[in-house]
């Protein structure tokens, strides 16, 4: 096992690894800007290191620094967490070529899930269901674009090969705006990700989003932790997570989690990782894969009993994964609010100084926050500044736990998106659950027209 990691991130997930390598005895090193000097991660580290100013890339994605900051500190491994630069292959590569392990995959599964199109390839020969749609990159020729298009069925949506978290897609409903869309399309993915392959897939009307957690380590064992629901989202970003998802068979969640597992013995894939699927229609569809711990992963914690973050580490450490498929059993629910600093419904980031910070607590109540009471939330990041997670023996308990916590959560001095939440708990179509991605969008178009 490690002696001492370098954690290459900010906020809660920069706790949350902390937390999870103190109670594996391993010292942390913790990189930072010079706005989160005062962070309590920073606080509560072994060694910390300021790496730049606040600006992201003159910090947080300045590879040679976070480099420079492990050597100093004689750190082993790098822990890069969500965001920033845990998908970013070179930096994992450079992670590795410099002595130091990567606490993830390998450069070139990063890079293989990290193309869209590479990805679905990669499904298909394994076996996972995709959306269909077009094989490889889309062809110049305008004749051979339309008579794809026709071939998929309209709707379709135009995807950049290397988008993700929303960015780099366009809805096309008529044969008329479809050439001026990919065009576009390909425009913005030159620009966004410098890379100007896009491809096309049929769009689905109301899917839900619904993802499967795996493991796998050096070894050859995978296993995969049950599934989440992640429909609750406004411009494809996350609001609310819960785990399992209502209504679908386990039979369906076991037969897609052991194709999965199946995938990750067959690309050989290490860490933790996310399959993401569109599910319409008693379907599943694989969009991508994420090569990382994802923001949502407590909720899975919480109905399996396993450490995600903790497994990253000992896999990365060389050890097999401490559970077989057959250890792993979905006990109760879990709901998750992510707490972001914004207006609840204009979605405007409210940094500023936190002048009052109550959580809840109680019997089932988990709070990842780096938070507290003066803590001054900086305008140069993310505005996500806790997660809110209810767990109960069954989704009317977690729901019920998840709506007392709401009430009791106070926070002054910023806005937040609190009142969304309280909101989203006491809507029936929630409480029912099996809600589409666009419930959400469709509720709050509802509002403000």
């Amino acid at each position: 096992m490690f002696e001492k990691i370098l954690i290459a991130n900010r906020g809660e997930i920069a706790l949350r690894i902390q937390r999870a390598c103190r109670e594996l005895g391993i010292k942390t090193v913790v990189v930072h800007s010079q706005a989160d000097t005062e962070a309590k991660y920073v606080k509560l580290a072994d060694e910390s290191v300021c790496i730049g100013p606040p600006p992201s890339r003159d910090s947080y994605l300045n590879i040679p620094s976070i480099i420079s900051a492990a050597e100093v500190t004689d750190a082993e491994a790098i822990h890069p967490g969500y965001g920033f630069l845990s998908e970013n292959a070179d930096f994992a590569e450079r992670v590795e070529s410099s002595g130091f392990v990567f606490i993830g995959p390998r450069p070139e599964s990063i890079r293989l899930m990290g193309d869209k199109i590479s990805a679905k390839e990669a499904m298909r020969k394994a076996g996972v269901p995709v959306v269909p749609g077009s094989e490889g990159a889309l062809p110049e020729d305008p004749k051979e674009l339309i008579k794809l298009a026709k071939s998929i069925g309209f709707p379709v949506i135009v995807k950049a090969a290397g988008g993700g978290g929303g960015r780099g897609m366009r809805v096309v409903h008529t044969e008329a705006t479809l050439l001026h869309a990919i065009t576009l399309t390909r425009t913005e993915a030159q620009a966004a990700f410098n890379n100007p392959m896009v491809y096309l897939e049929k769009y689905l009307e109301g899917p839900r989003h619904i993802e499967i957690q795996v493991l796998a380590d050096e070894h050859r064992n995978a296993i995969y932790l049950g599934e989440r629901d992640c429909s609750m989202q406004r411009r494809h970003q996350k609001v609310i997570e819960e785990a399992p998802a209502p209504g679908i068979p386990r039979r369906q969640i076991e037969k897609i989690g052991a194709r999965c597992a199946d995938a990750c013995r067959k690309i050989k894939y290490r860490g933790a990782g996310t399959f993401e699927f569109l599910y319409e229609r008693g379907e599943f569809f694989f969009i991508e894969m994420n090569t990382r711990v994802q923001v949502e992963h407590p909720v899975t914690e919480l109905i399996t009993g396993v450490d995600i973050v903790q497994e990253q580490i000992r896999v990365a450490a060389g050890l097999k994964l401490a559970y077989k498929q057959r250890d792993i059993t979905i006990r109760g629910h879990a709901i998750e609010c992510r707490i972001n600093a914004e207006d609840p419904y204009k979605f405007t980031p409210s940094p500023g100084r936190i002048t009052h910070w109550h959580p809840p607590g109680g019997p089932g109540i988990r709070v990842d926050s780096h938070a507290y009471t003066n803590y001054y939330v900086p305008p140069h990041y993310d505005s996500m500044i806790g997660k809110l997670i209810a767990y109960g023996d069954t989704r009317d308990q977690a729901i019920r736990r998840m709506r007392i916590a709401l009430s009791e959560m106070s926070v002054d001095g910023i806005q937040t998106n609190l009142a969304l939440h309280r909101e989203l708990l006491a809507d029936a179509r929630f409480a029912e659950g099996g809600t589409s991605i666009h419930y959400l969008e469709e509720k709050l178009a509802r509002r403000n027209g």
